[in-house]
């Protein structure tokens, strides 16, 4: 069976297909000759779907992505500059939420527009837990108190150790500075030994947390947590990640306590100029 197919009534033989395959496993002999899959093309194939989407004519289809069910872009649909600009700048970490859960549909939203992210050759090795239980998170920011705890006395760095001190305290005196008293926490994983398995995990959770923000959620990384969870055994047994996998990333979220008014002032960007 083809790699992809050709449905020579539209195609208008232009080479766009060629020129944009990231394999290059689409060849065209002549001008007037249509595409084909090159030698080995199933070999190097990494069903992008390039081929698909850059067909202004609709004329390919690839064996395992039928045209009709790849939608078409609604380009009226797309925000302009501005209010793309406006809506990085103006995203804040969230870090007081109200005890509102999400509803299970938006979460699943959330997870389904993020699998859009970019991966390292297409590979979509990006793998979530979502706890959508708030008691159960407040049981994980525990876990990384107790990993705190057996860290710090071993801890050189001052500053950091300073900051420890605070966040075990503020947790003595019932104060939650891990998961910030989230009802939901989103962890991402994947295979420790895929290339760019951190690289993708991060890009899939920034999707997730821009589009929570789209949704009126409130989002806030996790770092501590999920620098205890590859490191403490408690904590890695609670996620039960499946064997060879790594924690690259958290999330916490919820819908935010109060709202920001203001873009805050940030540093100029540090930029080296080549030209």
């Amino acid at each position: 069976m083809s790699l992809f197919n050709i449905d020579q009534k539209k195609c208008r033989r232009d080479g766009i297909c060629v020129q944009e395959c990231p394999a290059q496993i689409i060849v065209q002999t002549g001008k007037d000759d249509f595409p084909s899959p090159a030698d080995n093309a199933d070999e190097f194939c990494i069903d992008c779907g390039h081929c698909v989407a850059i067909c202004p004519h609709g004329a390919i289809t690839r064996t395992m992505m039928p045209l009709d069910e790849c939608p078409p872009v609604q380009k009226d649909l797309h925000p302009g500059p501005e209010q793309i600009r406006q809506f990085l700048m103006a995203r804040r970490s969230v870090r007081k939420y109200t005890e509102a859960s999400v509803a299970h549909d938006l979460l699943e939203s959330l997870l389904d527009t993020a699998r859009y992210a970019p991966t390292g050759s297409n590979k979509q090795q990006v793998h979530w837990i979502v706890f959508e239980n708030q008691v159960e998170v407040r049981q994980l920011a525990s876990l990384v108190i107790d990993w705190m705890r057996l860290m710090l006395p071993e801890t050189q760095d001052e500053y950091l150790s300073i900051r420890m001190k605070r966040i075990i305290s503020a947790w003595d005196q019932g104060k939650d500075r891990i998961l910030r008293g989230a009802p939901h926490l989103v962890v991402v994983h994947s295979p420790a030994d895929l290339p760019f398995a951190g690289a993708d995990c991060i890009i899939a959770l920034t999707y997730l947390e821009l589009y929570a923000y789209a949704l009126g959620l409130g989002t806030c990384w996790a770092g501590y947590f999920t620098s205890a969870a590859n490191l403490y055994a408690p904590l890695s047994a609670a996620l039960q990640l499946p064997e060879g996998h790594i924690c690259s990333g958290a999330v916490m979220l919820g819908y935010p306590q109060y709202k920001y008014e203001r873009i805050p002032l940030r540093h100029e960007p540090q930029v080296m100029w080549r030209s």
